[in-house]
């Protein structure tokens, strides 16, 4: 199950259990926080490949988040705005299906404890497209939001899809 690396500023090959364990880590330090565990994936086309990033990101509202992505490269043009939405989508997916009920059960067994003093826990699928009239994606956001809430996810689309609009955006150049 592990042929994913995954890497930040700090550290590079990360498996994902080594990633699911640096999640946990960073809940410990505030269990009584708003946490939100947030999946996205951008892509860029170069001249001979495709470079698709999936950020994964926690995040203690007001308190600082732990991240990082894994990279993905097509070795060919994908030009085609549908197939590449939803290869994006795919990888989201991947990702997303990773964290299994038995770790998410982990992740919110930190946060338990604490739930009567407010802390909550949501999971969230960002995706890199929005529906703005000038905006060329706007017709993929009902099919491309259906996936993510079929996965049990809460799907965020621009401008809240910031992990994938954002955060793995910068990494695709």
């Amino acid at each position: 199950m592990d042929n994913y690396s995954f890497q930040n500023l700090q550290e590079d090959n990360m498996s994902f259990d080594q990633v699911f364990e640096k999640i946990k880590k960073f809940m410990k330090i505030n269990p009584g926080g708003n946490f939100r565990l947030m999946v996205g994936t951008d892509s860029q086309v170069h001249r001979k490949q495709t470079v698709f990033i999936t950020g994964v990101v926690i995040q203690c509202e007001g308190k600082g988040v732990w991240a990082c992505i894994r990279k993905i490269i097509i070795p060919r043009k994908i030009l085609h705005l549908h197939e590449r939405i939803s290869l994006e989508l795919s990888l989201t997916e991947e990702i997303v299906s990773l964290f299994s009920e038995e770790r998410k059960t982990q992740l919110i067994e930190i946060i338990l404890p604490y739930l009567y003093q407010g802390a909550t826990f949501t999971m969230e699928g960002h995706i890199d497209i929005g529906l703005g009239k000038r905006n060329k994606t706007s017709v993929f956001v009902n099919e491309m939001v259906s996936r993510m809430e079929s996965i049990g996810v809460e799907p965020k689309i621009k401008p809240n899809a910031f992990v994938a609009s954002s955060y793995a955006n910068r990494y695709t150049r």
